[in-house]
């Protein structure tokens, strides 16, 4: 109960309106679960509720990790509060677009028809997208420009900050990732829709693994777009199990400097996936140079944390030995 109320005060500090666009993400997500199981509408195989409940789930994370960085700033904090305002009705017209078209049981994304309900989801996107790019992009340069915590925090949300920057115009890219060539489907109602562009590379509109729906017969740029998307929190899980730690890692330079290789190795991540997905190849289809590359990450990874420990180590060492050595001569001296 202790652990509930602490955890309650610690939240009513963050940024209030991320806070309420997250719990009313996560409440979507919730009522897509129970659309899951009474609506068997499906959309080229799924639930018409799958695709909102992703939305909102992905969502809801990253506003509330915004709500946490936003209550750190110390520099602009009030232009922080209304970026942050500003993304959290943008995140709630795109995500509510999302629902809206699935409701209706059609098509939110590449939906070309002229429709009510094709020109309102059009007309939100067309209002709601870009403002999320714009203010991830401000607020990366507030963070740039002050510390929001120790040298491994502040160094995981600028790195995380700049790859949800990159994850969004992947999404951007996603418009034209398959061509402009419209192609003609059937939504849940039985009509038909036009669809121009798509997700996936080689085969616009390719699926096949459980849950994600990322593409099994051709590239899908969601891959990219959701790694670069969930960068940030991964990177401040890295230096809170770093901050665990003991010993050689209780220096925050070092904790830094091994957020700062986790980075970059999630970046090469990144790039590869996009590269991969670009080149119209399945992320569980990897050819040779593919794994080459992230060999190659590996690889780098493997060997900038064995320099940064090893380093660590042996000023551990030289520490000590200058300690000993000043025991001794005071011992001497007595």
């Amino acid at each position: 109960m202790t652990m509930l109320t602490t955890a309650a005060r610690a939240i009513r500090g963050w940024h209030r309106p991320l806070t309420v666009h997250a719990m009313a993400m996560f409440a979507l997500v919730l009522a897509c679960a129970v659309g899951m199981l009474a609506d068997d509408r499906l959309l080229m195989g799924e639930s018409v509720w799958l695709k909102p409940m992703k939305f909102g789930f992905a969502m809801g994370v990253y506003g509330l990790t915004l709500a946490w960085l936003l209550s750190r700033l110390r520099k602009g904090s009030r232009l922080g509060w209304w970026l942050g305002t500003v993304f959290a009705v943008a995140g709630l017209l795109d995500v509510g677009a999302v629902a809206y078209a699935a409701a209706h049981g059609t098509f939110s994304h590449f939906n070309a028809n002229t429709d009510p309900v094709a020109r309102t989801v059009q007309t939100v996107f067309g209002f709601g997208i870009m403002p999320l790019l714009l203010t991830t992009l401000a607020i990366a340069v507030l963070v740039l420009i002050q510390r929001a915590g120790d040298r491994a925090v502040t160094r995981a949300l600028r790195a995380g900050l700049g790859l949800a920057l990159a994850g969004m115009v992947v999404a951007l890219w996603l418009s034209n990732s398959a061509g402009a060539t419209p192609r003609t489907v059937t939504d849940a109602n039985g009509h038909l829709v036009s669809l121009t562009g798509g997700h996936g590379i080689g085969d616009p509109d390719g699926s096949g693994m459980p849950i994600t729906h990322w593409s099994t017969t051709g590239g899908d740029l969601r891959v990219p777009h959701f790694v670069g998307m969930h960068g940030i929190q991964v990177l401040l899980l890295v230096t809170a199990v770093l901050a665990t730690r003991r010993g050689r890692l209780r220096d925050e330079r070092v904790r830094a400097r091994l957020v700062g290789v986790a980075a970059l190795g999630y970046a090469g991540v990144f790039a590869v996936l996009t590269w991969q997905a670009r080149r119209g190849q399945s992320v569980i289809h990897p050819d040779g140079p593919t794994v080459l590359a992230f060999a190659c990450v590996a690889v780098a990874v493997l060997v900038a944390a064995t320099v940064v420990v090893t380093a660590a180590l042996r000023n551990t060492s030289s520490a000590r030995d200058t300690d000993g050595t000043a025991d001794a001569m005071s011992t001497a001296l007595r």
